[in-house]
């Protein structure tokens, strides 16, 4: 049990999937008393270190059903399996993949009245794992149950990658736990920039803009939170990573390397949006009929490439000749009352003297996604070009 800081709790019990085959299940295809037996011994053993979870949980008021996860062959079986009945097959990345409780009871109801020979031919199985899959797939039903989850989601991670990280922390290559783990995203992000030899100024720039208008605008065009800032802020670092391929398209070959390039700390459906995010910075918005627009299965995430992808194509017009000729952006409403809805980016110059416009040029290129997606009018201007006033556009908001 833990919050991404120091664990709260740590328990290790001997219910493993191999040790309960041999010792309950003597019969091929399995009897029902012997998985009754089973059943209670599972509950037996995990009874006690749970209630003692739900007491610290319930010491420090959590509310809320908490995230589960789950390594290791069990969970990624059973992972292969679902993925392979809802989508046709599994993806090309397991990290994150989420399957029910209630999907998890149908494929041992399915996996009891199988024999070993037959579970092992189960695409994904194999022999060994045929053979205990039907123990470990009830260990991890009394575990849900008892936890009160509904979902579980899997990690590619595991003991042997733990192992690899206390050995680095023993030889002082990385420093501590905590900065480890709280920077794996940025790390992979960046890992990636200079792989594809990203110009790094020049994406920080981008995706500081690109935060500063999601900032900015939420609440006001867009409801999104913390995990959509995130994979904003990938999307503006790694959105030109495409050139490393070749300047024209840059922004298909941007999705394709994201796509493909095993950022960590993200699960599937959030490298796919970045991908996606970055795919859009440029040419035609987000359309149905294109290819990878449709893998986004959730229907929420689209939602999300089509509110953010904006955003980071106005981030890109305000960097166009790569001098950081524009310091700072401010953004003011004028949604309510009889005129149209607009809104007025206010763009600090560098330089006073800089008229800056080729960023004003681009910017009124690419606003136009933005304006479509929002329904409202966009105006560029110079903070150095206006007198502020206390009749802005924010009083009408």
């Amino acid at each position: 049990l833990g919050n991404g800081q120091e664990p709260e709790f740590l328990r290790s019990v001997k219910v493993g999937a191999v040790r309960l085959t041999q010792a309950f299940l003597h019969h091929d295809p399995p009897t029902s008393a012997e998985l009754q037996a089973l059943r209670q011994h599972i509950r037996g053993m995990l009874e006690s270190p749970i209630e003692q979870m739900k007491r610290i949980l319930a010491s420090s008021q959590q509310q809320g059903s908490l995230p589960l996860v789950g390594t290791s062959g069990t969970v990624e079986c059973l992972a292969q399996l679902d993925a392979r009945r809802r989508l046709g097959a599994p993806p090309s990345r397991l990290q994150g993949y989420e399957f029910s409780l209630e999907a998890l009871r149908g494929y041992i109801k399915e996996l009891r009245s199988l024999t070993v020979a037959e579970r092992q031919k189960l695409p994904g199985l194999g022999e060994r794992r045929g053979e205990i899959i039907l123990a470990g797939a009830v260990i991890l039903e009394e575990v849900m149950t008892l936890l009160g989850v509904e979902r579980i989601q899997f990690c590619e991670r595991a003991l042997r990658e733990g192992l690899i990280v206390d050995w680095m922390i023993g030889q002082g290559l990385i420093e501590d736990r905590l900065r480890y783990h709280s920077s794996v995203r940025r790390r992979s992000v960046l890992k990636l920039a200079e792989k594809y030899q990203v110009e790094i100024p020049y994406a920080e720039r981008v995706a500081e803009f690109a935060l500063s208008l999601f900032d900015q605008t939420r609440g006001i065009l867009h409801g999104w939170g913390s995990r959509e800032r995130a994979l904003l802020w990938a999307a503006a670092m790694l959105h030109n990573c495409g050139h490393f391929i070749s300047h024209a398209a840059h922004h298909k070959h941007s999705y394709y390397l994201i796509r493909h390039g095993e950022l960590l700390g993200f699960n599937e459906e959030e490298v796919e949006v970045i991908a996606n995010l970055a795919r859009y910075h440029r040419k035609s918005p987000p359309k149905k009929k294109h290819e990878n627009f449709q893998r986004l299965s959730d229907e929420r995430d689209r939602q999300v490439v089509l509110e953010l992808s904006p955003l980071l194509r106005i981030a890109c017009a305000l960097d166009r000749r790569r001098l950081q000729a524009i310091q700072a952006l401010h953004c003011r409403f004028q949604l309510l009352g009889e005129g149209p809805r607009r809104m007025e980016l206010i763009l600090d110059p560098r330089h006073p003297k800089d008229d800056c416009a080729l960023e004003l040029w681009s910017l009124n290129e690419k606003k136009k996604v933005f304006e479509q997606q929002f329904n409202l009018q966009v105006i560029p201007k110079l903070s150095t070009q206006i007198q502020r006033s206390a009749d802005p556009f924010e009083a009408a908001v």
